[in-house]
């Protein structure tokens, strides 16, 4: 019988990945996998996962996160890696070329059934249409000769509180940074860059799935992004970045029946 697995963040962590896919006997014939973003970074075989991913075709469905299109500022000479970062040998690899146009044309959301996947979050103000709407326009710029623009404004300014008037590059940048970078906001969507456990969170900023009345329930959204947070399985929201690039575990929710299958990081 086929299922259809939503996986948390990767971050370049091969090992556990294929651990994962054995726990849950992925058979790429009838399975499908649901990547949530940031497969690339931090871990140390980022080269590895942009390569299975990909060779998995039809089978594999991944939004992207932050990571990931810090990889392709990077790619562009845009971005400037850091001591931290691990997605040198995709810079350097024969097949360069071939894996950042894929990793470009990849969406920042996916909307099937009664589910949404996004790498980090909604603001409380949009609706699950609107946020469709919103996640297209971003990728077709990735997708286009707008290209290196957008990302240029992305990662060479700030960005700029979202309002339904913003248009041009600001309006793309705002609507990148809340679906890649949201976790805790105002009751209006002002974004904080917190980024530790939600009981910490500054004053008036709350994750933004507890934001009251956000207009953006009755859809399952599946987000991974915030490690500190943890796997967090609710009627609406499934949060699924157990932190395996930090020591942690690698999560997959089977989305017929929210069976939860986990591996350790093994030291990725």
């Amino acid at each position: 019988m086929m299922a259809t697995y939503a996986i948390g963040d990767v971050q370049g962590c091969y090992k556990p990945l294929q651990c994962l896919l054995d726990r849950i006997r992925f058979d790429p014939n009838t399975d499908r996998l649901w990547f949530v973003g940031d497969l690339v970074n931090r871990g140390p075989n980022s080269l590895g996962v942009l390569r299975y991913i990909k060779g998995l075709g039809n089978r594999a469905i991944a939004v992207l996160g932050n990571h990931d299109l810090f990889l392709l500022a990077a790619a562009e000479g845009i971005a400037v890696l850091r001591p931290k970062d691990t997605i040198q040998d995709i810079i350097i690899a024969d097949d360069r070329a071939e894996l950042i146009s894929w990793l470009r044309h990849l969406p920042l959301h996916h909307r099937e059934r009664d589910c949404f996947m996004v790498h980090a979050g909604l603001l409380p103000q949009w609706t699950i249409d609107e946020a469709t709407a919103f996640a297209r326009e971003v990728e077709d710029a990735l997708s286009g000769p707008q290209y290196r623009t957008f990302l240029q404004a992305l990662f060479q300014s700030p960005a700029p509180p979202w309002t339904h008037s913003l248009t041009g590059m600001s309006r793309l940048v705002s609507i990148a940074h809340v679906m890649t970078r949201l976790r805790t906001c105002t009751l209006t969507g002002e974004i904080s860059s917190f980024s530790g456990p939600p009981e910490n969170a500054p004053a008036g900023f709350t994750p933004w799935f507890r934001i009251p009345g956000r207009r953006n329930t009755g859809t399952t959204i599946i987000t991974g992004h915030w490690a500190a947070l943890g796997l967090q399985l609710e009627p609406d929201h499934l949060a699924i970045d157990s932190g395996c690039v930090w020591g942690r575990q690698l999560t997959a929710v089977r989305l017929d029946d929210r069976k939860v299958f986990q591996v350790e990081s093994s030291g990725t």
